[in-house]
C-alpha cells in the first residue's frame, strides 16, 4: 500500500501491514507447527497460527492487523515478537508502532550542531567522519567525508540527507559497488525512524519525494524492513583507488538522542589505509590552496 499524502500512513495501519509482512515471510515449519492437513490459502502463516503462538484470540490479532486495536500491553507484544520470530532491531519497531503517536503532522525544530562537535570532527582528519541527525539528515562532515562519500557542504543545507542522496543521486550507484543493497538498507534505516516518529512532516515530505522520484523505492518501502546501523563494513568504489573499504562504528551523541557520529576506521597497513592517507594530503592541499585564493 503506497504511503498516505504527507509520505506516511496512520500508526494503526502500519502496524497492521508490518505485522502481515512479518507472518508472510514465515512458513509453519519455522514456527514448530506441524501440518494440519488444511489447504493454504495464503502466504505464511494464517492469523489463527500467529495469535495461537502468540497466546492472544484470534479476533484480537485480527483487529490489529486492522488498525483498530486500543493499547497494548507489554506481555502481549512479547508474544508476538516471539511468534513472528523478530528480531531485536523488528522487536523496537513493533513497540514504536504500538505506541500512542505525538501531535499529528508535528514539525521538527531544526537541528543544531555544538561547537565542541565540530572541533571533534577536525581531530578526526585521517578517516571519514560525518554527523547525521533525524531522518538521516547530514548535519556535518569533515573533509574525507566529502571527499569519499559526497561534498554535502556544497548542497543546499535543505538537501543534505544521507537517504535522499543514496537514492536520488547518479553518483551513488557509482560509489557503492552493490547499490541494491545499499538503497534496500538505507529504505530500513528510513523505516525505522518512520516508526519512532509516525507526523513527522519532514520525514513525510521526504518518503513522498523518494516515492516519485526513485523507482523501486515503494517496494522496498512496502517490504516493511527495518534496520538500525550500529557498525558494519561499507564498501566503496572510487575512481582514482578503485575499491575502498571500512568499517563504520555510528556512535551516539551525548546529550542528544537525535544525533550519531558516524566513523569511517580502515585496517592498518590496508590499501584502504594507504588511499585515504594520500586523498587526505590531496583536500589538504586543495583547502590550503582555497584558502590562499581568499
Amino acid at each position: 500500500m503506497p504511503p498516505g499524502h504527507n509520505g506516511l500512513m496512520s500508526q494503526g495501519t502500519e502496524l497492521g501491514d508490518f505485522l502481515r509482512s512479518r507472518r508472510s515471510r514465515l512458513q509453519p515449519a519455522d514456527a514448530g507447527l506441524a501440518p494440519d492437513g488444511r489447504r493454504r490459502r495464503v502466504q505464511g502463516l494464517r492469523r489463527d497460527e500467529v495469535a495461537r503462538l502468540a497466546g492472544v484470540s484470534t479476533e484480537y490479532y485480527t483487529r490489529l492487523e486492522q488498525g483498530k486495536s486500543g493499547n497494548i500491553s507489554a506481555e502481549v507484544l512479547a508474544g508476538l515478537a516471539g511468534a513472528l520470530r523478530l528480531d531485536d532491531t523488528e522487536r523496537e519497531h513493533l513497540t514504536d508502532l504500538s505506541s500512542r503517536p505525538p501531535a499529528r503532522h508535528a514539525s521538527s525544530p531544526p537541528q543544531r550542531v555544538r561547537p565542541g562537535l565540530y572541533r571533534l570532527l577536525e581531530t578526526l582528519d585521517h578517516v571519514p567522519a560525518f554527523i547525521f541527525g533525524r531522518r538521516t539528515d547530514v548535519l556535518a562532515s569533515n573533509r574525507l567525508a566529502r571527499a569519499v562519500i559526497t561534498d554535502f557542504d556544497a548542497m543546499p543545507a535543505t538537501r543534505r540527507n544521507f537517504a535522499r542522496f543514496v537514492l536520488l543521486d547518479p553518483a551513488a550507484r557509482d560509489l557503492y559497488p552493490d547499490w541494491e543493497v545499499a538503497a534496500t538498507e538505507i529504505t530500513a534505516v528510513l523505516r525505522m525512524e518512520a516508526g519512532q516518529r509516525p507526523n513527522d512532516r519532514q520525514l513525510g515530505d521526504l518518503v513522498g519525494e523518494l516515492t516519485l522520484r526513485c523507482p523501486g523505492f515503494s517496494d522496498r518501502w512496502n517490504d516493511h524492513r527495518v534496520l538500525r546501523h550500529h557498525h558494519g563494513i561499507k564498501r566503496h568504489h572510487h575512481p582514482e583507488f578503485g575499491e575502498l573499504v571500512f568499517a563504520y562504528e555510528v556512535l551516539q551523541i551525548p546529550g542528544d538522542p537525535d544525533q550519531k557520529l558516524c566513523v569511517y576506521n580502515v585496517e592498518a597497513g590496508s590499501r584502504t589505509e594507504e588511499a585515504i592517507r594520500l586523498l587526505g594530503s590531496w583536500t589538504a592541499s586543495d583547502s590550503d590552496s582555497a584558502d590562499s585564493a581568499v
